[in-house]
């Protein structure tokens, strides 16, 4: 009998242990490599997380077309095949799990996730849960209620999944969509934008299945003059996250339209603020380092905006210290909300101060909000949720090469704008596993670099047609 109760309580206690002993490994080794300029008092690599992570070479093509297009141009010759997908997805997830720990968030990215059967979408998103990883579909979003009902549901109707989490790209750059195939402009786009968020609403009312939506859009000069229309009329459709993403030279350069370098991270920004009238506090907070990525945590009350913490309050720059060095590494995505109590609480036996923090740091919002009564108010209407903003810079390929082929040989470049790329990339959230050699690369190196050949080996692995 006493055998068995230890034995319960050894699992109880691994189960809500906050942080799992891994996770804390592959922090500080995280920590470690990031280069110094960017080990920050607030950053969050190395601290909170380990990045995010993506697939690569799992079902390159797409049914649209782009400009640019991040994809290399033997893309769209691979067939879709779901075992091949699923097979990919599982040595993938294996190996970042083995090197990057228990818990992380990763994307099951390629060309068009809807173009796998919904079957094998299913299965490949049930691979990376079984490795500890939080799902994301990426999509073009361009694909029916009946698509989502299958994937979401197994054959006799029963939920597979208790949330999916999907982002959705739509920019007027975009060509072939039903129902606008060459929209005129990103207002053209917002009845498609908000009948995408309606499916998943239709879901979860009638499945009780939840979900996570984010909407991503490339910005060109062509368009950058339209991303305050977007913010203005996005933010209110339901999505949890805005994500803009300024084009780079990577890809398939017969798409390349324009001069992407004149379009810059405070170039989206100042029209992001502009589109919610006003300023957007990101400055707390760092995910990697700040050339690539931008990004303001906090929640919509009504039409507003709230920071969760403002860079200028020092009361909030003590609370994210303390949350860092106590709860750094605990997950809080995908946990189940009474394990995740467990845990905090056993955060909270060890530093009970932290609850007065959380207190203060909890009426500083609501202030900020307009008080209680007005969050309970619009809590009441459906009007309190979520909201992250992001602008995510990628990297022109004919940087990223030297500079991954200078840091692959130990070597800082001279030349400044090559060595910066160095940089970026040493800091980079963003990370693709390469089962066959063991080697974990940042996203823009397989973009930039390996995805060329890994398509053309692909287009004779998985040919549209016969290739001598």
């Amino acid at each position: 009998m006493m055998t068995r109760l230890r034995s319960v309580w050894r699992r109880l206690e691994q189960a809500t242990r906050p942080v799992h002993p891994r996770t804390r490994e592959v922090l500080a080794d995280r920590w470690a490599r990031l280069p110094a300029g960017v080990r920050t008092a607030g950053q969050a690599l190395g601290r909170h997380a380990v990045g995010c992570e993506g697939t690569h070479g799992v079902f390159p093509r797409c049914n649209l077309t782009c400009t640019p297009c991040y994809h290399a141009k033997d893309a769209n010759k691979v067939r879709v095949d779901g075992e091949h997908t699923v097979r990919q997805v599982e040595a993938q997830m294996r190996l970042l799990e083995e090197s990057r720990g228990p818990r992380a968030h990763a994307q099951l990215i390629g060309g068009e996730v809807s173009l796998l059967d919904p079957d094998d979408h299913a299965a490949a998103l049930q691979r990376m849960r079984a490795h500890g990883r939080e799902p994301m579909s990426m999509t073009h979003g361009d694909f029916d209620p009946s698509y989502l009902r299958a994937l979401a549901l197994d054959p006799t109707g029963a939920p597979r999944f208790t949330r999916l989490s999907f982002a959705a790209h739509f920019d007027s750059l975009m060509r072939g969509r039903r129902g606008v195939p060459k929209p005129r402009g990103e207002a053209e786009l917002n009845p498609f934008r908000a009948r995408f968020v309606e499916m998943f609403r239709q879901l979860h009312r009638e499945h009780r299945i939840g979900y996570y939506l984010a909407h991503n859009m490339t910005v060109t000069p062509a368009n950058l003059s339209e991303v305050s229309g977007v913010v203005a009329d996005v933010s209110a459709m339901g999505y949890s996250m805005l994500s803009f993403q300024p084009a780079a030279h990577v890809g398939d350069e017969r798409r390349w339209r324009e001069d992407y370098r004149t379009v810059n991270i405070d170039d989206v920004w100042l029209r992001l603020e502009a589109g919610l009238g006003q300023e957007v506090a990101w400055q707390a907070v760092q995910v990697g380092d700040p050339r690539c990525n931008r990004t303001a945590f906090g929640f919509r009350v009504g039409e507003a905006w709230i920071p969760f913490l403002d860079p200028r309050a020092p009361a909030d720059l003590r609370a994210r210290d303390r949350f860092f060095a106590h709860y750094g590494g605990v997950s809080f995505g995908g946990t189940a909300p009474a394990l995740l109590a467990a845990k905090l609480l056993r955060v909270l036996a060890r530093h009970p101060g932290d609850a007065i923090i959380a207190v203060r740091w909890a009426a500083r919002c609501a202030g900020r909000s307009g008080g209680w009564i007005r969050l309970l108010t619009s809590w009441r209407k459906g009007e309190l949720r979520p909201m992250t903003y992001v602008v995510h810079r990628f990297m022109d390929a004919a940087d990223v090469a030297p500079a991954w082929e200078a840091t692959c040989a130990g070597l800082v470049a001279d030349d400044p704008e090559i060595r910066a790329t160095q940089e970026r990339l040493a800091a980079c959230a963003y990370t693709m596993a390469h089962p066959e050699t063991g080697e974990l690369v940042p996203a823009c190196v397989q973009h930039s670099v390996l995805d060329p050949q890994e398509n053309a080996d692909l287009r004779r692995l998985l040919p549209l047609a016969v290739v001598s």
